[in-house]
Formats: C-alpha cells, sequence, structure tokens
C-alpha cells in the first residue's frame, strides 16, 4: 500500500499544465494528497543553496536536496534516504520525476516509479496508485 507521495521540483512541481490554473497542478496534487493523510517529500537535485518557496514548507514532511545531503538523483541511496526520513520503506513510496533515468533510480531503490510527461497522463497514473481523485 502506497503512503507517501515524492516529488521532485523543476519540471514536475513547477509544471503549469495544459489548463492555466491558479497553481501549478501537481501542487495542487499535493495539497489533496495530504488531506487524506498520506506523507509527502520533495526530492530535487538542487544546490544546497536553493529552498522550496516558504508557502510550500508546510506541504512536505521531508525536504531533501541534494547538496544539502551529499547525494544525487539516480543514486538508489538518495531515494533510500528519503523513505527513511518518513519513516516508511521505499515500496510505500510513490516518486515523480520528469527525467526517466530518476524514475529508474527510485524504482531500483523500491519505490514506485511515475516518469511524469504532462500533468494529466501524471495525475491519471497518481490517481490510479493512490486511489485519490486528484483532477477537478
Amino acid at each position: 500500500m502506497l503512503k507517501a507521495l515524492v516529488l521532485d521540483y523543476g519540471g514536475v512541481l513547477t509544471d503549469p499544465g495544459e489548463d492555466n490554473a491558479e497553481e501549478p497542478p501537481l501542487l495542487t496534487a499535493l495539497r489533496t494528497v495530504k488531506q487524506h493523510g498520506l506523507k509527502t517529500a520533495l526530492l530535487s537535485n538542487a544546490d544546497g543553496w536553493w529552498q522550496p518557496p516558504a508557502t510550500w514548507q508546510a506541504l512536505f514532511d521531508a525536504t531533501i536536496i541534494s547538496g544539502e545531503v551529499g547525494l544525487a538523483k539516480p543514486d538508489t541511496k538518495i531515494y533510500l534516504l528519503t523513505a527513511a526520513k518518513l519513516g516508511l520503506q521505499p515500496s510505500e513510496c510513490v516518486f515523480v520525476d520528469d527525467l526517466a533515468i530518476n524514475v529508474r533510480g527510485a524504482a531500483e531503490a523500491g519505490m514506485v516509479g511515475v516518469h511524469h510527461r504532462s500533468t494529466r497522463s501524471t495525475l491519471e497514473e497518481l490517481e490510479i496508485l493512490l486511489a485519490i481523485a486528484l483532477r477537478d
């Protein structure tokens, strides 16, 4: 059973989607997932000087930034670290990234991987995996 949603920042959380929504669709989905009691994490290969917008901080149970932890995607160790920070097994986490190599790294670590190609396809896949309605 999946208990956490782990998202990449650039290209995933920042994707404005196709419908000109007020906020990025995956950010809205993240809020919905959190309301349903799942854990959430941000996993980014950014350097240590970067931080997500302050208004997003409360949305994440864990924030893993490569430059701060000395590991980077697609190294399996960063996915294992993310799961550990959430207090979960990797198999209880679904990871979304726009780069296939990073999704493969997550799968090698035991996570369920979703390759983000469009907000619509990603949300459809997450709805199936999490059994939560994420689109209006």
